[in-house]
C-alpha cells in the first residue's frame, strides 16, 4: 500500500455536464481506480483552505473541500497494484489555477472534459441551487445578470453560470498547458445517445481493456418547484441555515436539512419548464464568440448549441424521444 500516488487520470469538468455519472461509470471497470471522495477539488487550493467564499451555503461546502496534500494522498492508498488512478472535480476545467498546478503535479497526466451546451448548462445548474432552496433569484435571467455582482462578492465558482459555460477559453488555456493528445473532449448528447460506445472510447484514451460496463448511471432527478409563498418562506430558512452549518461538521448539517428540502420539494412538477426562445437566445448571446473559438481549436462543428430548438435541456429532449 502506497500513500504518495497521485492521479493518472482527472475528469476535470465541466460541472452539471454529466461529470458524476461518468465518475460512477468508470469506478466500475476493474482497472481504473477513482477517489471515492467525488470533488476532493485539492488542485484550487494550492495546499492553502480554499477561499472564503460567499454564496448561500458557500462557507458550508468550503468544509468538504481536501486541500492538504497528505489528505489527498490517502484517497488514493487504496488502488490496487497496477490500476490506473483518477478523480474527479468538474471545476478544474474552469479554473485557471487548477489548470497550471495540475500540468506541475502531473504533465503526463490524461484529461477528459465533457462539455455540454452552455445553454443547458446554466440553465440545469441554476435548476440544480433553486431546487436545493441556496439560488434566490426565480428567474434564471435575473440570476445569470447578477453574476459579475456575485463574483465580485466572493460567491463561489458554483454561481458562474455564464463563465462556467465558456469552453473555448478554458480549452485554449488547457492545450497551453498539456499536449492535446493528452485531452480528450466529450459532448455531453455522447453520454446520452451512445454511453457503451463513449465508455469504450474512454476507456482506449485511458489505455486500458474493454470491459462490461456500457451503461451511465442517470443524474438523480428531482421535482420543479415553482416560485410560491411556501418557497419564499421555506428557501430563506434553508439559506439561513446552511450560513450556520459552516460551523457544524457536512454531515450535520445534511441530515438537519434533508426534511427542510423534502418539504420545499412537496407538490413538485416532475417535467420542468422550457425556456423560451426569448430566455434561449439572451442566454446564449455572450456564448456565440466563444463557441466560435471552440469550434477553431477542435476543427469540430458545435451549430446545434447556436440555434433555438424546441423543448428543454438536450437530456429530456432525447428522453421525449425516446419514449415516443
Amino acid at each position: 500500500m502506497t500513500v504518495d500516488r497521485l492521479p493518472d487520470f482527472f475528469l476535470i469538468g465541466a460541472p452539471k455536464a454529466g461529470t458524476s455519472a461518468l465518475h460512477a461509470a468508470l469506478a466500475q471497470h476493474p482497472q481504473l481506480y477513482l477517489s471515492g471522495v467525488k470533488e476532493p477539488k485539492y488542485y484550487m487550493c494550492g495546499d492553502s483552505p480554499p477561499p472564503a467564499y460567499k454564496g448561500p451555503g458557500d462557507a458550508h461546502s468550503n468544509q468538504e473541500w481536501i486541500w492538504q496534500r497528505q489528505r489527498y494522498l490517502r484517497l488514493f492508498a487504496d488502488a490496487p497494484p497496477g490500476a490506473l488512478v483518477g478523480e474527479s472535480t468538474p471545476f478544474y476545467l474552469y479554473n485557471r489555477d487548477a489548470r497550471r498546478r495540475i500540468a506541475a503535479d502531473r504533465p503526463d497526466a490524461r484529461l477528459v472534459a465533457v462539455l455540454r451546451d452552455p445553454v443547458d448548462r446554466a440553465y440545469s445548474n441554476w435548476m440544480h441551487l433553486w431546487m436545493d432552496g441556496l439560488e434566490p433569484r426565480s428567474d434564471i435571467l435575473e440570476a445569470v445578470n447578477r453574476e459579475q455582482r456575485r463574483i465580485d462578492a466572493g460567491w463561489a465558482p458554483f454561481w458562474h453560470y455564464r463563465g462556467l459555460g465558456m469552453y473555448g477559453r478554458q480549452v485554449q488555456d488547457l492545450f497551453d498547458h498539456f499536449p492535446r493528445e493528452q485531452v480528450l473532449l466529450l459532448r455531453y448528447r455522447e453520454l446520452v445517445e451512445s454511453p457503451g460506445a463513449t465508455l469504450h472510447r474512454v476507456f482506449g484514451f485511458l489505455g486500458v481493456d474493454s470491459a462490461e460496463v456500457d451503461r451511465i448511471p442517470r443524474d438523480n432527478s428531482r421535482p420543479f418547484v415553482r416560485d410560491s409563498p411556501r418557497v419564499r418562506a421555506i428557501a430563506p430558512v434553508i439559506r439561513a441555515g446552511a450560513t450556520v452549518a459552516q460551523f457544524l461538521p457536512p454531515e450535520v448539517w445534511r441530515r438537519v436539512s434533508r426534511p427542510l428540502i423534502a418539504q420545499l420539494h412537496r407538490g413538485g412538477d416532475e417535467s420542468r419548464p422550457t425556456l423560451t426562445p426569448r430566455q434561449r437566445q439572451a442566454l446564449l448571446e455572450p456564448h456565440l464568440g466563444d463557441i466560435e473559438l471552440l469550434e477553431r481549436l477542435t476543427g469540430e462543428s458545435f451549430a446545434d448549441w447556436k440555434t433555438y430548438r424546441e423543448g428543454g435541456t438536450f437530456s429530456s429532449r432525447h428522453s421525449a424521444m425516446s419514449s415516443a
